[in-house]
């Protein structure tokens, strides 16, 4: 048996973070063998089959997420109060049956919008920390916005709505009474929980950190999610 170390060319849409290169094992007779890395794609959140190919390594089969994730999903807010905060744990989890990728990856945090979207709470990753930003009439941003170099920032401060913190780096949205109503205690509100009136009606949340060309350190603003009312 030869064993050699070849360039990793084409990951076939795959994003496999740390390897350039892969572990080929050549045996007489036989096809060569590739000792795949232990990572997973990032995206999929699968393990790819890979193939030698003359002095190279390639990917067999194309991740199915070429372009990413774009996570859109709805939530009524009947009573036109929203409440805004990093977690909104344990009213709203979702159960780990229905997040069956890891966390981590672009597919495992889909999931996760999912999940809590089919309990009446809007939830997404963030990074640094970010705010909700009325940019028109019933439009909304979830964004962090740069600084400059005397610390102002590139959203108007007036059009912040509500801060959520970078704790748990992810924000947590839903209606005010249907928290309260799964047991939800306003006595137990704090500094980073905030009450934002809105118009009554059905809201569409387009998250996204999930894209391929998302860059939560890009310059200028980031926008989280872009949130509006469809109904």
């Amino acid at each position: 048996m030869i064993t050699e170390r070849l360039p990793l060319r084409d990951t076939n849409g795959h994003t496999i973070p740390r390897y350039d290169e892969a572990e080929v094992h050549r045996f007489d007779d036989m096809e060569p063998w590739v000792s795949a890395p232990m990572a997973t794609c990032t995206v999929c959140d699968r393990h790819p089959r890979f193939q030698v190919a003359g002095n190279v390594v390639e990917v067999l089969d194309p991740c199915p997420y070429p372009n990413g994730i774009t996570t859109k999903i709805t939530l009524s807010v009947p009573s036109g109060k929203l409440i805004v905060t990093d977690t909104l744990r344990p009213v709203y989890w979702w159960d780990s049956r229905a997040v069956a990728a890891d966390y981590n990856s672009t597919l495992g945090q889909a999931q996760a919008v999912e999940a809590m979207a089919a309990l009446g709470c809007a939830f997404g990753p963030i990074l640094h920390g970010a705010g909700l930003y009325r940019t028109g009439p019933d439009r909304y941003i979830i964004a962090n916005p740069d600084l400059d170099e005397d610390d102002n920032p590139s959203l108007p401060e007036d059009t912040c709505l509500a801060d959520i913190t970078a704790d748990l780096w992810a924000y947590s949205i839903a209606d005010f009474e249907h928290w309260k109503a799964r047991g939800g205690d306003p006595a137990n509100l704090d500094d980073n929980d905030t009450i934002v009136d809105v118009t009554p009606g059905e809201y569409e949340f387009t998250h996204h950190s999930g894209e391929r060309s998302f860059d939560g350190d890009a310059s200028g603003t980031v926008v989280f999610a872009h949130v509006e009312r469809i109904a």
